[in-house]
This record gives structure tokens, sequence and C-alpha cells, in this order.
């Protein structure tokens, strides 16, 4: 079994898989839209350049995710996107990406389990927590 993660977004999918695949160094492997002519007539024409399934491949993981019609469409929350990262630098390095025009919740720091850890909540509203445990 594999758990994968997958997002929702209100019409900015295409933007956050890029962001995503800079800031976390991973590959987007596919990437399709609206308008692919199995749904292309069920979907209203101003949807069509939007996303219907994107994936992201980071290292073995995979992130997918789509746009969901504004209608449908609910603000994320009761949840992170946890990532555990080995080095401290890493660590910061994507902590402080994510963070960009996004809003911290809990700075990145150290703390009694944690080299690194903090949380923030980027710029397309995905709620992200950072862990970089201590080695012992």
């Amino acid at each position: 079994m594999q758990l994968n993660p997958y997002l929702s977004f209100n019409g900015q999918c295409e933007a956050a898989f890029k962001f995503y695949a800079e800031c976390l160094g991973g590959k987007i492997e596919g990437m399709s839209t609206y308008a692919r002519p199995q749904v292309k007539d069920q979907t209203r024409p101003e949807w069509h350049h939007k996303i219907l399934h994107a994936v992201l491949i980071v290292g073995d993981d995979i992130l997918m995710g789509s746009d969901t019609p504004t209608e449908e469409y609910e603000e994320p929350k009761g949840f992170f996107v946890s990532l555990m990262i080995k080095d401290p630098a890493d660590a910061d390095r994507i902590f402080h990406g994510l963070a960009e025009n996004g809003r911290v919740e809990m700075p990145i720091q150290e703390t009694f389990w944690a080299a690194r850890f903090g949380t923030v909540v980027d710029q397309f509203g995905i709620p992200w927590m950072i862990n970089c445990l201590k080695t012992s």
C-alpha cells in the first residue's frame, strides 16, 4: 500500500504544483486539464484550462492534486502535509520556500524532539508541517 496526499485547489493547481516542484526538488509527471475529451463536454468552457489531475514525484513520494470547481471548493483545514527531512539546512530551505507569500503558523526552530520543526500555510492555502528529527 502507498498513501499519497491529494490536494484540492481553487483554480491554482498548476501554479501550486510548479511552485512545489521547485521548492521540494520534485518533477511534475503529469498534468491534465478539464479540456480532455472525456470531460470537456461536462465542464464549463472557462474551466477547460484548469487542472483535472496533477502528479508530482518527490523522491519516492507522490503528491497529487486538482482544481475543484469554485462552488464545490472548501478551504483546507484539519490536516497538514507533513515532510520528514533529514538535513536541518534542507528543512530550513524548504520551510522558507513554502512560507514565501504564505503564513507562518510556527516558525521553524529546534524543539525537544526535533532539530528543526515548523508549520506554515503556503500561498495556495495548503498547511505544511516540516519536521527534522534530532539524530542520536
